[in-house]
């Protein structure tokens, strides 16, 4: 292992992720992982990585870094105003940091999540077959905690065919102001009127201070939800769950693994990024697409991807 980059100032909340564990959800460890898995993903394949290595994931304001050593690096997922040595840092490009290079984040202008990648991954703990780290049990990344002043992060030291100047096409990036979520019916939809299901997908909600990597609670129109009381039953990433309350709960990567709200819809994966990118304040909308709509999405998206693996 090689140390590459010193944290001079952490910023808001940055810890290092990958894919997550999800082979551990049968367990009942909820599978963590990137929030936004797409930028996660074009980060690492744009410095000559796999997919599946792990970045840093910067929310809302990013760290204060120092190179140690020369480095392919790359940002992708919300636009947190990075620069080098003062000056403006590309984003979704790859580009080089030379030893004692300084690496910035002004502030948001667009998302709420900016991932980091280096060309060799970054090396950490592994918990269950991940690096991702788990703030609810201390493992897994940084010590299972977020960074702070002084930490030294080591890379792989794996070579990499990558050149400065690779990039991810801007017409291909995704668009972070569309905060419209593609949504399919949950399997306990019907208990939900007609009203109650037009409102669903036609009403817009907020995100409300009560969000974090586990789910968001969204505030807007009452939902009534009819039935009686369900036996847990598994979870996935996207799910919305809706209480007696009748206020919606977005499920995200911190999920827990199981429970007993009625699901009355699930966020496609192709829109879960969006999802990814919203913070407290931000306001949405669900809208109701089937499931063959939902793979020519998913299609779309991992041609995008597959563009960036080829050589």
């Amino acid at each position: 292992m090689t140390e590459v980059l010193r944290v001079v100032q952490p910023g808001l909340l940055t810890t290092i992720q990958d894919l997550g564990r999800l082979s551990a959800i049968a367990s009942g460890v909820p599978p963590g992982g990137a929030m936004d898995r797409f930028a996660h993903r074009a980060a690492n394949l744009l410095v000559g990585n796999s997919a599946s290595d792990a970045t840093l994931e910067c929310t809302l304001r990013g760290p204060h870094l120092v190179a140690e050593q020369a480095c392919l690096v790359s940002i992708t997922g919300a636009d947190l105003g990075p620069k080098v040595n003062g000056l403006e840092a590309p984003m979704w490009t790859s580009f080089e940091l030379a030893p004692g290079d300084t690496l910035t984040f002004a502030g948001r202008r667009a998302g709420a999540r900016a991932y980091l990648a280096i060309a060799g991954g970054f090396e950490a703990e592994r918990w269950l077959g991940s690096r991702s780290t788990s703030l609810m049990t201390g493992k897994g990344g940084f010590h299972g905690r977020t960074l702070q002043a002084g930490d030294a992060l080591d890379g792989g030291g794996r070579a990499s065919r990558a050149v400065a100047g690779r990039s991810l096409d801007a017409a291909l990036r995704p668009d972070y102001s569309d905060h419209a979520l593609a949504a399919l019916p949950g399997p306990h939809v019907r208990r939900l009127d007609k009203e109650a299901r037009k409102v669903l997908f036609g009403a817009t909600f907020t995100v409300s201070h009560d969000a974090n990597r586990m789910g968001y609670r969204l505030e807007g129109p009452m939902l009534p939800v009819s039935g009686e009381e369900l036996l847990s039953y598994g979870l996935v990433a996207g799910a919305l769950q809706l209480p007696l309350s009748g206020r919606p709960i977005l499920l995200m990567a911190d999920h827990q693994t199981a429970g007993g709200y009625p699901v009355v819809a699930v966020v496609a994966a192709t829109s879960m990024h969006q999802a990814a990118q919203l913070a407290p304040g931000d306001v949405l909308h669900f809208v109701e697409v089937t499931a063959a709509e939902a793979r020519q999405r998913r299609l779309a998206l991992s041609s995008t991807l597959a563009s960036l693996s080829a050589p």
